[in-house]
């Protein structure tokens, strides 16, 4: 049985129809026939107003559903029951600061896996132009996957839902992919609109400049003992290295 089955029941045991228990919960009508056909899913401040309003045990209302509230499956009931009895016992401003940190962590995790994605799918492409890559001369122009000024030398730009394409330059051995630059805290290194040539890799030695993802973002800087290195003293350095994801190391530009 589903949440919606679940809370669909227990509505129906309080005597209420869905209009009646919308009211009581502050929401749309629409709302409550979503959460019962689960098209939508209610939040943690939420799923505590509907036990409350209407005497379910939390246990019955969200027992296996982990999914429905994007909680990993492997939680057992008790463990889900103790989280939500934590939750019950704090005040509104604690639960209030327990709702944003959970946004904001999922919000940072969808970000991680819109990237996780598009690297995958990059990959893929850059692989299978790699097993091409032998037979090509130096002086040929060669079709490399191409992210267009994506690596901002900057603010950072998300890196979600990047338009990729491909593009005609010439041949350099090792080069995975081409990447466009967007921003100038790389200058006078690199260029806002420059074309970067880049090898994949999760390893770069301090003094490299390479491709980063930090916070669902993505930079082109140098890498430091202290976190990422902007050449353009106008700019902050990126600081730590902790949660710095590395994607490649810049090995040249495009007709430089």
């Amino acid at each position: 049985m589903s949440f919606g089955s679940r809370l669909k029941e227990a509505r129906q045991k309080k005597g209420l129809t869905q209009t009646q228990l919308a009211k009581k919960l502050n929401i749309a009508g629409s709302t409550v026939t979503g959460y019962e056909k689960d098209n939508s899913e209610p939040n943690m401040m939420m799923i505590n107003k509907i036990i409350d309003v209407l005497g379910v045990d939390a246990n019955f209302l969200l027992q296996d559903e982990s999914t429905a509230i994007n909680f990993d499956k492997t939680a057992t009931p008790e463990e889900f029951e103790t989280l939500v009895k934590k939750y019950r016992y704090l005040d509104r401003s604690g639960q209030e600061a327990v709702q944003y940190t959970l946004n904001h962590e999922v919000e940072r995790m969808q970000a991680v896996q819109a990237c996780n994605e598009q690297i995958k799918r990059l990959k893929e492409r850059a692989e299978s132009a790699e097993a091409k890559a032998e037979s090509v001369p130096d002086t040929e122009m060669y079709p490399y996957p191409y992210l267009r000024k994506i690596a901002c030398a900057g603010t950072g730009f998300l890196f979600d839902d990047i338009p990729t394409d491909t593009i005609d330059v010439p041949y350099v051995h090792e080069a995975d992919f081409i990447i466009g630059v967007n921003g100038d805290s790389m200058e006078p290194t690199y260029y806002d609109g420059n074309l970067l040539y880049v090898r994949k890799t999760n390893q770069l030695d301090y003094g490299d400049i390479g491709i980063f993802i930090y916070a669902g973002e993505c930079y082109v800087k140098e890498y430091g003992k202290q976190g990422l290195i902007s050449h353009n003293p106008d700019y902050p350095n990126i600081p730590g290295n902790e949660d710095v994801r590395i994607i490649g190391e810049v090995i040249g530009k495009v007709g430089g």
